[in-house]
């Protein structure tokens, strides 16, 4: 799922205790089960001036799916978003649901050796454009693809994209994720980087 500007953790002193849903709250911010079932922890988002950030719980690759459904609903066109993870960590997995979310054409698969895939929308929103960095080699190589063409009218997710096209976009969502102590675990770490994510709530 590179940094924005400097980050201002926002904490508080209020009690740990367990919500309906079976989730803890932790400091100031609520930890709660989402409608997908992945649920958020610890500090649930923190602010800065041009960063926010937010943590989930996936426990099954399913729960990963309906996240990326879920965060769907934040994005729109011009919107880029940058994956960050180690292999077989799920950013393809994550992919499907945001492209089930925004209603474009499938199937959506992992775009290695193709490097770019462009998925129309099937309801009238933005295109995605479905990015595999890990292959790139450099500034050149992503440049060669002419992200920039589209990325206004489109939603932009770029796998291994962390490092090589920040560039694109002063704005960005940055998404991490990592395994969890279970086969089908996975920790998302999401940080909204400039302007436009300032007043974003991610959690």
């Amino acid at each position: 799922m590179t940094t924005g500007a400097s980050r201002a953790a926002e904490s508080g002193a209020a009690e740990s205790r367990a919500t309906g849903s079976g989730a803890t709250e932790s400091g100031a911010a609520e930890s709660r089960a989402t409608g997908s079932g992945a649920t958020e922890s610890g500090a649930a988002e923190s602010r800065g001036d041009e960063l926010r950030t937010a943590e989930f719980r996936a426990a099954t690759a399913e729960e990963t799916r309906t996240l990326g459904a879920r965060l769907s609903a934040l994005l729109g066109p011009g919107d880029l978003v940058v994956l960050s993870g180690p292999l077989g960590a799920g950013k393809t997995t994550l992919v499907q649901g945001l492209a089930e979310g925004l209603k474009v054409r499938g199937p959506i698969t992992s775009p290695t050796f193709v490097i770019a895939r462009v998925h129309p929308s099937l309801s009238g929103g933005p295109a995605l454009v479905h990015v595999d960095a890990y292959r790139l080699g450099g500034f050149v190589e992503v440049d060669d693809l002419d992200l920039d063409a589209s990325l206004e009218e489109s939603v932009t997710v770029v796998e291994w994209g962390e490092g090589l096209v920040e560039g694109l976009s002063e704005d960005r969502l940055e998404v991490h994720i990592e395994r969890g102590a279970e086969d089908e675990e996975r920790l998302v770490r999401l940080s909204g980087v400039g302007p436009r994510w300032s007043a974003v709530s991610l959690a």
